[in-house]
């Protein structure tokens, strides 16, 4: 799993970050909210742990709030040394999908972690079709469209497109693309995803009057029908 964790606490960090390690995973973190808001928003994470209580002016919660108002559905746990029944209610409420209070045994944030991962999971393979515009992929029949117009891609640029629609709206770095579309765990140094992004484009942006897939210079690129 690739998890975010939003903590001010370092020594706390520093313990999650390194245990999770252990186990085979990776962590992003920050110690502030919007510090964490931006990581979140850039997207590629598969769980989002937030602390409650964050210092500054962007607190648990509201990191929360304004990362749903985004579009953003990766699940989130909060982490929260306010454990009685209201306060798990307004965590929940503000579109946390699950809640911890602190101290907590790392065993427990573990499987609640592996459980929100799951869901997200099964959520993702239920899914028939998705659509950015009138771009749609059918996986019932593996086929693309765009104004019912098909779209003859190969693997590789059909399993690009796919990554790219499940993360429509976020902004997708190279690196996101390397370990979930070519699986590689390193970079190779190559121009190898720009050929195949541009290969795409053509396909699927040619002809029409809107262009979806955009380059974000510098950081990645995304797919998106808003301007």
């Amino acid at each position: 799993m690739k998890i975010l964790l939003v903590e001010d606490n370092e020594q706390l960090r520093v313990f999650v970050r390194d245990r999770l390690a252990e186990q085979g995973h990776s962590l992003d973190m920050a110690g502030n909210g919007q510090d964490g808001l931006d990581l979140a928003v850039r997207g590629g994470h598969d769980v989002i742990i937030v602390d409650r209580m964050l210092p500054g002016d962007l607190e648990g919660l509201a990191v929360i709030q304004q990362l749903r108002a985004a579009g953003n559905s990766t699940p989130v746990l909060i982490l929260s040394a306010l454990g009685d029944v209201d306060e798990r209610i307004k965590g929940l409420k503000a579109g946390g999908d699950d809640y911890l209070t602190k101290p907590f045994a790392f065993g427990e944030l573990m499987v609640r972690l592996e459980v929100l991962a799951r869901r997200t999971t099964a959520s993702l393979q239920t899914i028939s079709e998705l659509s950015v515009a009138d771009l749609r992929i059918d996986f019932r029949t593996h086929k693309v469209t765009r104004a019912g117009k098909p779209i003859t891609l190969r693997p590789r640029e059909f399993r690009l497109l796919e990554y790219l629609m499940r993360n429509a709206g976020q902004i997708v770095t190279r690196t996101m693309l390397l370990e979930n579309v070519w699986e590689y765990d390193f970079d190779p140094e190559t121009n190898v995803i720009d050929v195949q992004v541009s290969k795409l484009r053509n396909k699927i942006d040619a002809g029409f009057d809107k262009a979806l897939l955009r380059t974000i210079r510098t950081v990645g690129y995304m797919l998106t029908a808003h301007d």
